[in-house]
């Protein structure tokens, strides 16, 4: 059985693991992370929580990250990606949370202002193997 994904070869061998093929690399990196606005104030809601919707895959589709499952609730986002071996697990949490907390904040500054301190530091992650 072959799939092909938008940026490569993907590839399973197996029903539980599928492999993705780079220019130099072969994967399987399935990653569920997890964050929550500072204090979890529900603020993701209404037209900011389609919007935070809209970047996060914006995000991923400029930097190649294959988004699998993405749920944007009222206190917390869930996204179940991949994403090649050339990127930390850090630097996909960075980029994810960075640039959409910067648009939001420009788009929506009421939320700003419900927030005037950013919460950087605190994340989950949850590797998902075979």
């Amino acid at each position: 059985m072959q799939r092909r994904s938008r940026w490569g070869e993907r590839s399973s061998y197996n029903d539980s693991m599928a492999l993705r093929r780079g220019s130099h690399s072969v994967y399987d990196t399935q990653y569920h992370l997890v964050w929550a606005p500072k204090y979890r104030k529900q603020i993701l809601r209404g037209a900011v929580g389609q919007r935070m919707r809209e970047l996060l895959l914006e995000i991923a589709e400029s930097y190649r990250i294959e988004v699998e499952e993405l749920e944007v609730s009222v206190d917390h986002v869930h996204v179940f990606c991949s994403f090649a071996p050339k990127y930390s697990i850090t630097q996909v949490v960075t980029r994810f949370k960075s640039l959409s907390a910067r648009a939001i904040f420009r788009e929506h500054p009421e939320v700003k202002r419900q927030l005037w301190v950013v919460k950087v530091g605190r994340w989950l992650l949850c590797a998902h193997g075979g």
